[in-house]
């Protein structure tokens, strides 16, 4: 199992989230996240080759989660960035100073 650690911008998009499905659906993607990072999301290439992006589709909307997997020793999965699709891969790059 690996542990879930929050990047600030994380933190206050999931303390704004006032939906309890869609809360619900984030909890079940942080989950397999948690047990499986690698197949939980798809691995990005490029700019952001090293991060993975889990999709959730909420009321036909879509939801991303990015995080990156420290597997040195400590199973850690850093959540980076969470948020809707629009516009979701040019704010990471611009967190990611990329």
């Amino acid at each position: 199992m690996f542990e879930l650690r929050f990047m600030p911008p994380v933190e206050k998009y999931f303390k704004k989230l006032k939906e309890k499905k869609l809360i619900s659906e984030y909890n079940d993607a942080l989950d397999k996240i948690a047990a499986d990072p690698y197949n939980a999301g798809e691995a990005k290439t490029g700019d952001l080759v090293g991060i993975y992006c889990c999709n959730i589709y909420h009321n036909k909307i879509n939801y991303e989660i990015a995080y990156k997997i420290i597997d040195d020793g400590e199973q850690i999965a850093i959540l980076i960035l969470a948020g809707t699709r629009e516009n979701f891969y040019k704010e990471l790059k611009r967190y990611m100073n990329l």
